[in-house]
């Protein structure tokens, strides 16, 4: 959204009207030359300049602004900033005040609301449950943990007393994207140097056992491609 000022109450902005009219041409060429589609709202700039803002809308289809770009001729004049250029003159430069995600919270407050905190795995703060089915397997779990938390994988272990069937129903809830279930049949399939795992979505997919490299390439392609 390219925010300019209100022509009809300019008394709400500081500048003159070629300041004003300069520096609202060249935030629209830039934005032009890059070929980014954009829409003009009048009364929206701030006081000092025009400015391009990144609108997103949530799940009820409300905007709200979150990254803004924005063009400030009025500071330096006000500042009398000055810098030499490469001819050896003085020349006065121009602001350009920039917010990448606007308000943080802002920004996570919409993306928890459009995922619903069912985060797609490069997003989500654990990324892999391992579920051992009884506390005998708690050793083989925290090996599989370190295999994975070697590789950058946000881990952990839920070694709460509790059946598996409430371990799986309490990572659902969380929307952890994988969960990785140990029980006799991944130990004894691991007895030589490979470690084997059974996996299952948050969805109630299925993924069956298999080597935990395996695994691991898999979870690294979902998250180069950032797939949602």
């Amino acid at each position: 959204q390219l925010s300019i000022r209100d022509p009809k109450n300019k008394n709400k902005y500081l500048g003159s009207d070629e300041i004003w009219l300069r520096a609202e041409q060249k935030i629209k060429d830039a934005v032009t030359e890059k070929k980014v589609p954009f829409i003009v709202k009048e009364g929206e700039a701030a006081f000092y300049g025009p400015k391009l803002d990144f609108m997103i809308k949530d799940s009820l289809g409300r905007e709200w602004q979150c990254g803004t770009i924005q063009i400030d001729f009025m500071l330096p004049e006000r500042f009398k900033l000055e810098y030499t250029n490469s001819t050896g003159k003085k020349q006065r430069p121009v602001v350009i005040h920039r917010a990448i995600a606007g308000s943080l919270e802002r920004f996570f407050a919409i993306l928890v609301e459009h995922y619903a905190g069912a985060f797609p795995l490069w997003l989500a703060p654990v990324q892999v449950v391992i579920l051992p089915v009884s506390d005998m397997y708690l050793d083989f779990a925290h090996r599989v943990l370190a295999n994975l938390t070697k590789q950058g994988f946000r881990c952990e272990v839920n070694s709460e007393n509790q059946t598996l069937g409430k371990k799986i129903r309490q990572s659902t809830l969380q929307k952890v994207p994988h969960m990785v279930i140990i029980g006799d049949r991944e130990v004894e399939k691991s007895k030589d140097k490979d470690l084997y795992v059974s996996v299952r979505t948050r969805t109630g997919k299925d993924l069956g056992m298999m080597d935990i490299e395996i695994f691991i390439k898999k979870l690294q392609e979902l998250i180069e491609k950032r797939a949602l």
